[in-house]
């Protein structure tokens, strides 16, 4: 089972690439809708997060993990 456990500022891996070409996505915004934020172009998408679930493939790193390497 692929890890869903996903919080805000976590860098996630969507199953089907931008057109610019990049599949890595910041979460910038968690409730209802989510946010994501494209790491290659910086345009950001919003969709109910029913639908964010479904195509979310995994979590490629945990904004936690990103904070301990600054400290």
């Amino acid at each position: 089972m692929v890890n869903k456990d996903y919080e805000l500022n976590d860098i996630v891996r969507m199953r089907k690439p931008h057109p610019c070409g990049e599949n890595a996505w910041r979460i910038i915004r968690l409730g209802a809708d989510i946010r994501i934020k494209c790491q290659g172009c910086g345009q950001s998408v919003m969709m109910p997060r029913r639908e964010f679930n479904r195509k979310m493939k995994t979590v490629i790193q945990k904004a936690s993990e990103e904070t301990e390497k600054e400290a």
